[in-house]
């Protein structure tokens, strides 16, 4: 494996913003600002660790839903129809919610802890 990691490299940034340049900063739009840019690497590292396996977890069950085979995208759009057109298939409001979940574990973890 090539080192440093990508996780590597974008934790060694945030650690740099976070512990050297946000504490030296006045400006309250650039503190703001560096402070959006470090969830911004923090949603990045978990896209890295995470992404993958909630993707294929999230297709899995869209082929399971639809039983259909497809690219998740496609699945996503011919449930998002399907929805539309009233005719959703049981178990929707079950795949949405964990949908959202996944979604949530990347975006922003804290708020699956404060709303379980």
């Amino acid at each position: 494996m090539d080192r440093p990691t990508l996780d590597e490299i974008l934790e060694a940034v945030g650690e740099f913003l976070e512990r050297e340049v946000l504490p030296g900063i006045q400006d309250p739009r650039l503190r703001f600002q560096t402070l959006v840019a470090l969830n911004a690497l923090a949603i990045a590292r978990r896209e890295v660790a995470l992404g993958p396996a909630l993707r294929e977890e999230d297709h899995r069950e869209l082929r399971e839903l639809l039983g259909m085979a497809g690219d998740r995208e496609d699945l996503l759009r011919a449930l998002a129809q399907r929805i539309r057109d009233g005719e959703a298939p049981s178990g929707t409001q079950a795949f949405l919610k964990a949908h959202v979940r996944r979604k949530l574990l990347l975006a922003s973890p804290r708020y699956l802890e404060r709303y379980p």
